[in-house]
């Protein structure tokens, strides 16, 4: 029995009048993620063609999902308690093993990404059962679920670790896709069914800010790396002005995160009844989008700060127009699941980007990103002037 206690104690209290705070030991582990960020921009730069987007894909989906996974668990458990801060830091280790394997996972470094990848998924939740007492019934099966299809996802992750080429790449896309849809699924098995809304209560306040954080690493890498290249380079008055473009740009996509749609999301996620329901959707899925421009927008950074004149091609137009794109769908599309309705300054803002993709091959690198920051700050602009002039949209009103 006190064995059972001790496990049982694992757990954060989780309640409508508690509120969890983000603790050291998380963001210590999201530290390692800032390296895995870099290492997935560096591999689409090396790799950018059709294939090589369609691999880069696949490895942010990968780093996102043993994220995002990580914060539900740390979600229910409680990392000031050593056990947990030891799961932690063996998670840490796997992710740097996993990020180091980023540039050679489709050749000779393969097995140890997959490796590292299953490790973290089905170590962390095979803990989270084995501290899950038997007398919490819901959170136990809850745990063998996910268990379960993390299990038969790892056969295809190390299949594919041994596999070569386009079999690696079809393997873990299987992998992949039988995770991202698990939770869809409600993670249903024979014998225990399907778990129910209820059974994923969260912390809606900390599930927010761990989402919110990761998008501070994001865009922290972006900026970190854009003033490394900018530290290597001639400070000719373009290479000053593309510099001064790609920070105004990590600027604006804060503002347009932070200003309104985060204070928002965590308001929303807080006080509702079916927080696992709204963290699935606006948080596990709904952020991918979001990162996923600020990663490529940082290409599209690297490339004009190298070549800032002459004629744009193809590779600098699909990142410098498709990172703002992606930023502003998956922020639309967010702002909508916690307000009910679409912002109109985003829909302006991606038909805009939607035109200057239409004529980006006439233009230079700098003048193009110029444009794509300059259409960024618009949105910004747009939205917070527009919920401020109307209190019927203030985040406490358009909650529900």
């Amino acid at each position: 029995m006190d064995n059972e206690n001790s496990r049982g104690a694992m757990f954060r209290a989780i309640g409508p009048d508690q509120r969890s705070r983000v603790t050291y030991a998380e963001l210590l582990f999201d530290l390692v993620f800032v390296f895995a960020v870099t290492q997935i921009s560096h591999f689409l730069l090396g790799r950018f063609s059709l294939i090589g987007a369609v691999e880069t894909t696949l490895l942010f989906l990968a780093v996102w999902w043993v994220w995002v996974y990580t914060a539900w668990i740390t979600n229910w458990l409680n990392p000031e308690l050593t056990p947990v801060r030891i799961l932690l830091f063996l998670l840490m280790l796997g992710g740097l093993v996993l990020s180091t394997s980023i540039p050679h996972a489709f050749e000779g470094r393969g097995l140890w990404f997959a490796a590292a990848y299953a490790a973290m998924q089905v170590g962390r939740a095979g803990f989270f059962v084995m501290v899950t007492p038997a007398s919490n019934a819901a959170a136990r099966r809850n745990g063998i679920r996910i268990l379960a299809w993390l299990c038969v996802s790892a056969v295809f992750w190390i299949s594919g670790g041994f596999a070569e080429g386009e079999r690696r790449l079809v393997l873990w896309a299987l992998a992949l896709a039988i995770e991202y849809a698990s939770p869809l699924t409600r993670f249903w098995i024979p014998i225990y069914g399907a778990s129910s809304i209820q059974d994923w209560y969260v912390e809606g306040g900390h599930m927010a800010e761990r989402c919110a954080g990761f998008i501070i690493i994001a865009l922290g890498e972006s900026i970190v790396v854009t003033g490394a290249t900018f530290a290597e380079l001639s400070w000719t008055a373009t290479a000053i002005l593309a510099f001064l473009s790609a920070f105004a740009a990590s600027i604006a996509m804060w503002w347009i995160y932070f200003h309104r749609g985060a204070e928002a999301g965590s308001e929303l996620i807080s006080n509702s009844a079916e927080s696992g329901r709204l963290a699935r959707s606006a948080y596990t899925y709904l952020h991918m989008p979001i990162v996923a421009g600020i990663i490529l927008s940082a290409v599209a950074d690297d490339l004009v700060l190298a070549h800032p004149d002459g004629v744009s091609d193809l590779k600098t137009v699909i990142s410098a127009v498709g990172g703002p794109l992606l930023f502003l769908l998956g922020t639309i599309l967010f702002k909508h699941n916690i307000r009910g309705w679409l912002q109109l300054s985003h829909i302006v803002g991606i038909v805009a980007l939607g035109v200057l993709a239409f004529f980006a091959r006439e233009l230079s690198p700098l003048l193009l990103s110029a444009f794509a920051t300059l259409l960024l700050i618009v949105v910004a602009v747009w939205e917070s002037v527009s919920l401020r002039s109307n209190p019927k949209v203030q985040p406490s009103a358009t909650s529900a």
